[in-house]
């Protein structure tokens, strides 16, 4: 399996930030890092090994890219509207200087990027997709939260709406150009119902019955009862959803 390693200057943080590629050729899939994690955490936990045949075969080609969710979303310490700003420098980082590097790196269109990620991850490859989905082909987005009263609470205001999908989504008009964008694109959010799954179970309960509303055309999965919260599932749920795509 081919590996490359970048460190470049983010101008939109300031800063050096990190991203691993594994695969020469396929799809591009976008992996963000799982709550206050590393560029190399989706490595460390077998993410890239379990679809590694679709690396080899060509089919795909993983970007593992940095958070800063220390600094925004974990950062109970700092003012909501601090963290939210902050978080919004690392949105622009991602799609106006990481995302052009990926089509540079991969060099080919294979329907798009595929962005992907588990728990607070998920909720970043979510995220991204419903912002700016003429930027991205599919999410696969495992056990995710999208609801960012969860974070903030009643420090609420117009940048965490942004970032919040089950308030966006619900009340973007039934005619707004990007459901015809949802539409062209392939849809996943996969949660199970079993330990440590229950904070996440209402907000993707509520954005089923978004996507039934809006006509959005997405997949919510509901595992069983005895599907964790935990990497041994997102190792079988990743594969599982991404050869159906590639």
């Amino acid at each position: 399996m081919q590996e490359q390693y970048f460190r470049e200057y983010a101008r939109a943080l300031g800063r050096d930030m990190e991203f691993k590629v594994y695969g020469h050729a396929g799809r591009p899939v976008l992996a963000f890092p799982s709550q206050d994690g590393r560029f190399f955490d989706f490595k460390d936990n077998g993410m890239v090994d379990c679809v590694g045949h679709l690396i080899d075969a060509g089919r795909v080609q993983i970007f593992c890219c940095d958070s800063i969710d220390r600094e925004t979303w974990s950062a109970a310490w700092r003012a909501p509207r601090e963290r939210l700003e902050q978080h919004e420098r690392w949105f622009s980082y991602v799609v106006d200087e990481l995302i052009p590097r990926v089509w540079e790196i991969n060099g080919a269109d294979h329907g798009g990027i595929v962005t992907t990620g588990c728990s607070m991850g998920a909720f970043h490859a979510a995220n991204f997709f419903f912002r700016r989905p003429e930027l991205f082909g599919g999410v696969i987005a495992l056990s995710g939260l999208y609801d960012a009263h969860y974070f903030f609470g009643d420090a609420f205001d117009e940048l965490a709406y942004l970032n919040s999908p089950v308030d966006s989504l619900a009340n973007m008009p039934a005619d707004h150009p990007y459901i015809a964008l949802y539409n062209a694109r392939q849809i996943v959010l996969c949660v199970g119902q079993g330990a440590w799954e229950h904070e996440m179970l209402p907000s993707n309960r509520r954005l089923a019955e978004i996507f039934r509303e809006k006509g959005i055309h997405g997949w919510v999965d509901f595992w069983g009862y005895d599907v964790a919260h935990d990497w041994p599932w997102w190792r079988r749920q990743l594969p599982y959803f991404l050869e159906q795509m590639v």
